[in-house]
């Protein structure tokens, strides 16, 4: 079928793409949006203070996160590694009366020791790493 036959219509007059966009229905783009425009924004002095009585947690509370303790780290060639086997020592490069880090999805947040609660091992968080500080070592 030839191009001259796809434009003909019902009646075997021949249309143009022309005469078909004019009936087609016009769409036209929304103004767009001054952003430098503050006077609809609302300011702080209308805003009311929040407080920490305000801040709402609860949709964040079942949040699940992985929490992990290193007790020290080292790095050995990939020869030695493959000797190591069952009952092999490795030293680690931290001393026995340093603390443990106590990690938050890979982020330090504090500082531990060992402790046996019911034949378990646990954590004693003796030093929790503030947010300012957690802050400074993400830059």
């Amino acid at each position: 079928m030839s191009d001259d036959e796809n434009n003909q219509n019902g009646d075997g007059d021949i249309t143009s793409p022309a005469s078909e966009a004019e009936t087609a229905p016009d769409y036209s783009a929304a103004p767009l949006k001054d952003l430098s425009d503050t006077s609809g924004a609302p300011t702080s002095d209308t805003m009311p203070p929040m407080d920490e009585d305000d801040i709402n947690l609860d949709i964040i509370l079942d949040v699940p996160v992985t929490i992990s303790v290193e007790i020290g780290r080292t790095q050995v060639p990939i020869r030695d590694l493959l000797r190591y086997s069952q009952g092999s020592v490795i030293e680690l490069e931290r001393l026995v009366s340093e603390p443990l880090d106590v990690l938050v999805n890979n982020t330090l947040i504090a500082h531990g020791e060992v402790v046996v609660v019911d034949e378990q091992f646990g954590i004693r968080l003796t030093d929790v790493i503030s947010p300012s500080e957690r802050v400074k070592k993400l830059k």
